[in-house]
C-alpha cells in the first residue's frame, strides 16, 4: 500500500473513532441518524453540488444504481450501529463491527467460493477470535464476577457489533466498486448516497414532529459533529481505495478500533479497558493477516 494511502486511512481511522464517540454519547435512534444526514446535506452542499453540477449529468443507470445501493446499505448500517450503542458499550460494539467485516468476507470466500487460505491467514482468524473473546470479557466469562445484567449487555454488544459488520462489508464492496471500477467521485458517492438515506430516515422524524424537535434540541451538538466530520473519514478511505487495493485498505481501516477502544475507555468510562484494548489490537492484527494471507 502506498504511504499516501496508508496516511489517509490512519487519519480516517482517528476521525471515524471520534464521531463514533459522539454518536455513542448522543444515545440516539433512527431520528439521530436523520439529524446527522440533514447536517451533512447542508454543510457539504457547496462541495457536493459544485462537483455534482459537473459530473452527475453524465451518470447512467449503473451510477445511480450504485448510489442507491450505497445509500440503503449505509442507512441500515448506521441504524443498527446506533441501536447497538444504546444497548451496549462502545468498546464492545465498535471493535466487533469494525473487525467482523473483513473476517466475514474471508470466511465466505473460503467456505463457499473455494478460495484457499495460508497459515498467516488462518493465524489471522485465530487472532480475531481471541480479540472477540477478550472484548466479550476474557477469562472473566468463566467467573461469576459480573452481574447477569452486565453479561447480557456484553452479549447484546456482540450481536449488534457482528450485525453491523455485515453491512460494513457490504457497503465497502459497493462503494469500492463505484470508485475503482466505475471511476465515480468518492465525494459524490457519499454525498448523493446521503439523499437516499434521508429518503428512508425522514418519515421517522415527520411522524412525530414535536418529539423530534425535543430530541433535536438535546442532540444537535452530537448530530453536528457526526454530520460534519463523518463524511471526511469515509471520503478519505474512498480516495485511498483509488490508489491502493481494496483488500488492503479495508483491513487497514481497523486501526480505528484502537482509537475507539482507548477513547471509549477514557471518555466514556467503560470498564475492562485494558482487556478491550488488547482485544481490539488482536482483531486489528488478525484482519491485517487475513488481507496478506
Amino acid at each position: 500500500m502506498p504511504l499516501s494511502a496508508l496516511a489517509l486511512v490512519i487519519l480516517a481511522g482517528l476521525i471515524h473513532a471520534s464521531w463514533n464517540i459522539a454518536a455513542k454519547k448522543a444515545g440516539g435512534d433512527v431520528r439521530f441518524s436523520c439529524f446527522s444526514s440533514l447536517v451533512m446535506m447542508v454543510f457539504w452542499a457547496p462541495v457536493g453540488l459544485w462537483l455534482g453540477w459537473q459530473q452527475v449529468p453524465s451518470w447512467g443507470v449503473q451510477e445511480w444504481s450504485l448510489v442507491w445501493a450505497s445509500g440503503i446499505l449505509h442507512t441500515i448500517y448506521f441504524v443498527i450501529l446506533l441501536r447497538g450503542y444504546r444497548k451496549a458499550d462502545l468498546t464492545v460494539v465498535y471493535p466487533l463491527a469494525r473487525g467482523s467485516g473483513p473476517l466475514l468476507s474471508s470466511m465466505v470466500a473460503i467456505l463457499f467460493l473455494g478460495e484457499h487460505i495460508s497459515a498467516l491467514g488462518f493465524g489471522g482468524i485465530l487472532a480475531v477470535v481471541l480479540g472477540v473473546f477478550l472484548i466479550a470479557g476474557g477469562p472473566g466469562l468463566f467467573r461469576n464476577t459480573h452481574s447477569a445484567e452486565h453479561r447480557l449487555r456484553v452479549r447484546k454488544g456482540m450481536l449488534y457489533g457482528l450485525l453491523t459488520g455485515v453491512f460494513i462489508a457490504s457497503y465497502t464492496v459497493v462503494d469500492g466498486y463505484a470508485v475503482k471500477m466505475v471511476f465515480m467521485s468518492p465525494i459524490l458517492v457519499d454525498y448523493f448516497g446521503n439523499f437516499v438515506r434521508l429518503a428512508f430516515l425522514m418519515p421517522a422524524v415527520l411522524r412525530k414532529p414535536q418529539e423530534a424537535h425535543v430530541l433535536w434540541r438535546a442532540q444537535w451538538k452530537y448530530a453536528t459533529v457526526v454530520g460534519v466530520i463523518s463524511p471526511i473519514s469515509y471520503v478519505l478511505v474512498l480516495y485511498a481505495m483509488q490508489v491502493a487495493p481494496l483488500s488492503h485498505v479495508a483491513p487497514a481501516r481497523e486501526v480505528s478500533m484502537l482509537f475507539a477502544a482507548f477513547l471509549g475507555g477514557q471518555l466514556l468510562g467503560e470498564g475492562d479497558r485494558m482487556a478491550r484494548l488488547l482485544g481490539a489490537a488482536c482483531i486489528g492484527v488478525g484482519v491485517m493477516a487475513l488481507a496478506l494471507g
